[in-house]
């Protein structure tokens, strides 16, 4: 017989900023415990769904969740007792009804998620699965397990800075055929040279909300001259061991029907910020442009993916806010590519679960990613490769809040290496956007050696020409995945709900 739940209770608890958020525990009939927490956002979507705080300005800034825990312990407890924690959409739906605002305001997105977190995790410790296993099992988003390539965040600017740049994040991508442990050994070395650099030029290296560089520099673009020049100093090479991306969150530049970029005085038009945009595309390969544009601003969202979106990532975060209803028109609207997926911005697993299998049904690449504030409950790792994530983002390798997640990566990717006996990225080949901005560096690489070739011997400028040369670049495929050489049980059919609720059964 299922096990059912037999208590919830929840508490607050303050997140990486010092902001309250939400912990929630939930016991199982037979013994068995689990407990989860949710993240908040400083860079807080318009659409996002609402969470539910106090507003009692003598208390914790106004911000407590004192509300939103009451709602889990009295009524959300009373409605979920009894219930098998594997039936999650049934669960969820049930959370949503209980609010019954389109904007989960009444009961608060915060409340809900801890619950439906909190349940998903009962589901998969109740059958004795880990919970990536359960999910993949459950949704069969991926057919197969595999780890993401991982984002890092590496210096800080906008409302996750200190007023020095406008870009809320610069990222440094590891290519994607390299495996997890490689790609966190990259992120951990040079994030200690990003200091290095900045201690060297005297520049600012203080950190900011996420544990990302704060440097004070002259323009956005600096701070790619910076990476560059950190990359050389390393083992690595540009555009072939790592990549960038950035995080512009246009939406804080937007004013006045503009966007203002400290880069120049006069503020840019949304048509001089696809000009912008392609530039860094052509000096520095960013193939990873997250919300490029303010959320109401379609017509340029449409632009930019229609001119950059054959190599470029064009991901909507603030846009999509992991909306059903908006990634659904951004399909068909072909306004972006990828999404980034949050599930606070939802409300629930299920309707999270949904916006992945939209984006996938589409050929979008799906990104999963922390939020600014954030707890030590590593879910979200288990939540990436569950649902066969090509990316996850949570942050720069610093700070106990972002390593838990990236430890957990760690144990998922020991334990698949452990069922299958071998590695989880077989494949050396680049993505094509990777391959397409290696051979950029190349071309470049290419007529600088032949233009020295004018004044200097052939010896004289092999040099540059081999760093990016064409042997090192192999043809882009899909990153080899892995299944559980191990036999683990299977996910009972019964409990799951009805595949046209959005669930697999």
């Amino acid at each position: 017989m299922p096990a059912t739940i037999q208590g919830l209770y929840a508490r607050e608890i303050i997140d990486s900023r010092g902001v309250p958020t939400i912990e929630c525990s939930l016991w199982l009939d037979n013994g068995a415990i689990v407990a989860t927490s949710v993240p908040t956002g400083t860079s807080v979507g318009k659409y996002e769904a609402h969470e539910l705080r106090d507003n009692d300005s003598e208390r914790m800034n106004g911000k407590g969740v004192l509300k939103a825990v009451e709602f889990i312990n009295t009524t959300i407890a009373q409605s979920v007792i009894g219930k098998d924690p594997t039936q999650q959409f049934e669960l969820d739906q049930l959370l949503v009804d209980l609010d019954g605002t389109s904007d989960k305001s009444k009961i608060g997105s915060n409340s809900i998620l801890a619950v439906s977190q909190a349940i998903l995790k009962a589901g998969a410790l109740s059958i004795n699965v880990p919970l990536y296993y359960y999910i993949q099992q459950k949704y069969q988003l991926t057919a197969q397990l595999a780890m993401p390539s991982c984002i890092y965040t590496m210096i800080n600017g906008g409302s996750h800075g200190a007023d020095n740049l406008d870009i809320q994040e610069f990222e440094l991508i590891p290519a994607s055929h390299i495996d997890y442990e490689t790609s966190l050994n990259i992120a951990v070395t040079l994030y200690h040279k990003i200091e290095e650099v900045l201690t060297l030029k005297g520049a600012i290296h203080s950190t900011g909300i996420v544990g990302g560089f704060t440097p004070n520099l002259y323009s956005n673009t600096d701070v790619f001259e910076i990476l560059v020049e950190t990359i050389k100093a390393s083992p690595y090479t540009f555009a072939q061991d790592v990549f960038f991306g950035i995080d512009v969150a246009a939406s804080e530049l937007y004013t006045g029907g503009k966007y203002a970029l400290k880069d120049r005085s006069e503020p840019y038009t949304a048509k001089e910020m696809i000009t912008y945009y392609k530039k860094l595309r052509d000096l520095y390969h960013v193939f990873y442009i997250e919300d490029p544009f303010q959320e109401d601003d379609i017509g340029s969202w449409q632009d930019i993916t229609r001119e950059l979106g054959e190599t470029t990532k064009i991901v909507g975060d603030s846009f999509l806010v992991t909306n059903k209803d908006k990634t659904a028109q951004a399909i068909t609207d072909q306004s972006c590519n990828a999404v980034l997926v949050k599930p606070n911005q939802t409300g629930t697993i299920s309707e999270t679960v949904e916006v992945i299998r939209l984006a996938r049904e589409a050929n979008w690449q799906v990104i999963i990613s922390h939020r600014s504030g954030e707890t030590n409950d590593d879910f979200i790792a288990d939540f990436a490769v569950g649902v066969g994530a090509d990316y996850t983002k949570f942050g720069p390798p610093a700070r106990g809040e972002r390593v838990a997640k990236y430890n957990r990566m760690l144990q998922i990717h020991q334990e698949i290496l452990h069922n299958q006996g071998t590695s989880t990225k077989e494949s050396t080949a680049l993505t094509p956007e990777e391959v397409e901005a290696a051979q950029a560096v190349e071309t470049k690489q290419t007529e600088k050696a032949e233009q020295t070739t004018m004044t200097a011997s052939d010896d004289a400028t092999s040099t540059d020409s081999e760093a990016f040369s064409q042997d090192k670049i192999t043809p882009p495929s899909t990153p080899a995945e892995v299944t559980p050489s191990v036999e683990l049980p299977p996910i009972p059919d019964a409990p799951l709900a009805p595949s046209k609720q959005g669930e697999t059964t």
